[in-house]
């Protein structure tokens, strides 16, 4: 009882809002929580944001992921089937010109070495979208708690698909796996992978965006941006969808340019 008094005189002390401040919460403990719970995962990123760790993890397990499809199918395969997609008018001196060139050490570490250059960089990027977004919504936020946000709402989605990916990877038999359509991930939840990409890559592209593990990230992060950015639902939500609209335009404009499914 004495407890409960010294609790009810003694409130939790406010924040600049002027509501209670979020229980302090462990790395550990938000790792694990924004899979269960995301709305309190997200008050306490908000008192204290973090994102270190789980933008290691998104890359370790992407990385992992990269590095044994490159191991199980063959790196020499791989570059031959992207030359041959790419370019299928080319005659065979030309194709192993090509293939010389891309199979040089330089060419293959950064084969192996990409995910660990892009996913910070896309972390990075996504978190001062975000920052963009909150504070033309009127949001109090800043770039650490909006970087946060992004990291988080990524890391659910990332995690069950690169696990699934790698156990999809070594469930097919390896004359199975085709070097450019699974690079891009065996595991699928979107219409995107009843498209020949090499002949439709645009439609492909546009098909492949509406996917469910996109949208798991997407549900996860307008609650990120409504809790920490002190926004409304429909606004928190305006932010997300014209980040993820962005994306979409983007890509589709890189695989119009390119001629390649991104």
């Amino acid at each position: 009882m004495n407890n409960l008094d010294s609790q009810l005189n003694n409130p939790p002390p406010p924040t600049n809002s002027g509501t209670p401040a979020a229980p302090s919460v462990s790395t550990a403990e938000t790792l694990t929580s924004i899979f269960f719970e995301p709305g309190s995962t997200f008050e306490a990123l908000r008192a204290r944001p973090r994102f270190l760790i789980a933008g290691l993890i998104i890359t370790i397990v992407v990385a992992s992921f990269s590095f044994l499809f490159i191991q199980r199918v063959g790196y020499e395969n791989i570059v031959r089937a992207q030359i041959e997609a790419g370019a299928p008018d080319a005659d065979t001196e030309q194709r192993d010109r090509a293939i010389e060139m891309q199979s040089r050490p330089v060419f293959k570490a950064l084969a192996y070495g990409a995910p660990v250059i892009f996913i910070p960089l896309m972390l990075a990027l996504g978190g001062a979208l975000y920052l963009l977004g909150m504070m033309a919504m009127g949001g109090s936020v800043n770039y650490k708690q909006a970087l946060s946000v992004w990291t988080y709402a990524s890391l659910p989605p990332s995690v069950l698909l690169m696990l699934g990916n790698i156990l999809m990877l070594f469930l097919r038999a390896s004359d199975e796996i085709d070097p450019v359509k699974d690079n891009r991930g065996l595991l699928q939840g979107n219409p995107g992978v009843l498209i020949d990409g090499v002949a439709h890559p645009v439609l492909a592209t546009a098909l492949s965006t509406l996917d469910i593990f996109s949208f798991y990230g997407l549900f996860l992060a307008a609650i990120g941006v409504r809790k920490v950015g002190r926004l409304s639902a429909g606004a928190a939500w305006g932010v997300v969808l014209a980040v993820w609209l962005l994306g979409v335009m983007l890509r589709i404009l890189l695989a119009t340019v390119s001629g390649r499914p991104f």
